[in-house]
């Protein structure tokens, strides 16, 4: 795989280009609406007149941490995950830990690579705390999301590859579970300040990429209203905040896409309007995991698309055998439905690429996963300081994309191309 990947970074330049040159938040004329891609139906187009089929994957971790891809358990949200880090090697060493995992978890390198095993798109999960002045990974101030996602930008665009833009963390929680970094409640829709905050960051970030054709589309909320809560009352919360956001956004980007999300996992879609009208350039983005790899066990999924008459894509997909990722790409796509699997990278597999275990890392999770309730728990718990600094340092140089292990069969199982060398 590293001899055929070394070859085609020598090729890179002659990739397909969406528009190399300045940054486009500095250039003065926007670009018309013929540059994006745009909503025809229940199809994607694409700026040259052909349609388009998501094939690609997620980001996830990057700039969303979640536990399980360090292999932790009960520590499963970032900010957890960051106090167990600090708790262990100091607030300061785990600032510069996360410093070294940004830098190094995706690079160019992981981005060609995508290209070059025949993705077209990534989805990108990212923490809204990035667009404030709110501690977040290592920073508490001038937050660096726009400085990272345009570097991703860049790669995108000298690979080709389009880039859907995936609030997986909004202010509050949409989803009340670990995965939006939360208090345990979906407070987003309880909370007008937190609404407020919703939406003026999504402005932000409109407003900031409004003419970067690049991006595909914002992803408004990932898997808002987890099912253990009123869900009857959170749920009729839903579209009103949805169609708030879009209408603010519209304001300052008529370019790109909307992407809403349905409830409970993204796999209700029952609140969400049939009457799509009120937005020419919105779509739809379900989840899936288990269950029968057959159109059967997403024509509930179909039947909303048809009667929208707009574009649904499988955002979330994966962790099962290869056969029934294999058996799941063939039903939608006869279905015309994309996907980007989840995720590009993590430690273990059912991945695109693995992290590999860096040494005396059974002693961070060993500490991390340690009951850690009372300042003298966390002192008997504690490892060697120098030994666990080493090894969350050593994660993060794993992490980058030549210390990872390629995971053949499973890019072969999304029908996309991967080989042994």
């Amino acid at each position: 795989m590293r001899t055929f990947f070394l070859s085609f970074l020598f090729t890179a330049a002659l990739l397909m280009c969406f528009g190399c040159g300045p940054s486009v938040q500095k250039q003065e004329s926007l670009l018309p609406k013929g540059a994006f891609v745009r909503v025809d139906g229940p199809d994607l187009i694409t700026p040259s007149g052909d349609k388009l089929l998501i094939r690609g994957t997620n980001l996830g971790n990057w700039l969303n941490p979640e536990g399980y891809m360090f292999r932790f358990g009960r520590t499963n949200s970032v900010g957890r995950i960051n106090q167990a880090f600090a708790e262990m090697v100091g607030p300061d060493l785990a600032e510069e830990f996360w410093r070294l995992f940004k830098d190094n978890y995706v690079t160019r390198d992981d981005v060609l690579f995508l290209k070059s095993v025949g993705c077209n798109t990534i989805r990108l999960p990212f923490h809204y705390k990035l667009f404030t002045d709110e501690d977040y990974m290592g920073l508490y101030a001038d937050q660096d999301g726009f400085g990272r996602i345009d570097t991703l930008v860049g790669w995108c665009r000298d690979a080709g590859l389009y880039l859907i833009l995936d609030m997986h963390d909004a202010p509050g929680g949409q989803t009340g579970d670990n995965i939006d970094d939360s208090y345990g409640f979906p407070w987003l829709f309880e909370s007008e300040a937190s609404q407020q905050k919703f939406v003026d960051v999504w402005v932000k970030i409109a407003a900031y990429y409004r003419n970067e054709p690049v991006i595909l589309g914002y992803e408004l909320a990932n898997e808002p209203i987890a099912p253990y809560f009123d869900v009857e009352a959170l749920n009729a919360k839903l579209e009103p905040l949805y169609r708030r956001a879009l209408a603010e956004i519209r304001k300052v980007d008529v370019n790109h896409i909307v992407l809403f999300g349905g409830a409970q996992w993204n796999g209700n879609f029952r609140p969400l309007s049939v009457d799509a009208s009120f937005d020419d350039n919105v779509m739809y983005t379900c989840h899936r995991y288990g269950g029968e790899a057959s159109a059967s066990a997403i024509q509930g999924f179909i039947n909303f698309r048809d009667s929208v008459d707009r574009p649904m894509y499988m955002g979330e997909i994966g962790h099962n055998t290869n056969e029934w990722m294999s058996a799941f790409c063939r039903a939608m796509e006869e279905n015309n439905i994309g996907w980007t699997f989840w995720p590009y990278k993590k430690m273990g597999g059912s991945s695109f690429v693995s992290v590999n275990d860096p040494e005396n890392w059974d002693q961070v999770v060993a500490f991390v996963e340690s009951s850690r309730g009372t300042y003298g728990e966390i002192r008997e718990a504690r490892p060697n300081q120098a030994l666990s600094w080493k090894a969350l340092s050593d994660f993060a140089i794993n992490s980058r994309f030549v210390n990872c292990s390629v995971n053949v069969d499973y890019i072969r199982a999304l029908g996309l191309k991967a080989t042994e060398d």
